[in-house]
């Protein structure tokens, strides 16, 4: 049984800093479908240094020993908020508050937000990252940041724009698309009393 998305978010306000923000990280919507996105050779050479740096983080306790440690959200599924365009799920959102609270930079090698999907056997599988820069550091009335040639979406109901990376599970939809058809939060009761079994 997968869980539904709160209305309020509010650990991400706290965490970005925001005046009053409370939704998603899911992507504003927009009127037309874009073609799914591909990397240029260029990207796709700094994209396999991104996949080097995340290797580790396929264990999730690595990751939360090397600061990713903070669970932004629960499990997203394009389901559940049908104004959204996109299928699939985004899984939860773990941040690193380093990065988070470092005035709005981008750098492909410090992603804000490692992205997992919780499996049968109740452990969390990596499946890609995501960066934010918070309104407050970029507003949303700005030219939106860009990595890799990307423009980052805006995420109003969370104060932030966005850009996803699936650099550990291939995204059928484009590397950069928000949501993966092959995320799925099913199994998101078994990985929670996983983690209460072992605490």
């Amino acid at each position: 049984m997968r869980a539904r998305v709160p209305v309020t978010l509010t650990l991400v306000t706290i965490l970005l800093a925001c005046e009053d923000h409370a939704g998603t990280l899911a992507p504003e919507a927009v009127s037309a479908p874009r073609p799914p996105a591909t990397a240029s050779a260029a990207a796709a050479s700094q994209i396999a240094q991104l996949r080097r740096l995340v290797a580790p983080f396929h264990d999730f306790d690595a990751a939360v020993a090397a600061g990713w440690s903070a669970p932004i959200t629960p499990c997203f599924v394009a389901a559940d908020l049908p104004s959204q365009p996109g299928s699939g799920a985004m899984g939860f959102h773990y941040g690193n508050l380093g990065y988070i609270q470092d005035g709005g930079v981008v750098n492909l090698l410090q992603p804000e937000l490692l992205l997992y999907e919780p499996e049968k056997n109740g452990k969390l599988r990596f499946v890609g990252v995501e960066y934010i820069v918070p309104f407050t550091d970029r507003p949303a009335t700005a030219e939106p940041p860009t990595l890799l040639a990307q423009e980052f979406s805006r995420v109003p109901e969370a104060g932030v724009w966005g850009l996803h990376i699936w650099v550990g599970r291939e995204n059928s939809s484009g590397i950069f698309e928000p949501w993966n058809p092959k995320v799925s939060c099913e199994n998101v009761g078994i990985q929670s009393a996983a983690v209460e079994h072992t605490h």
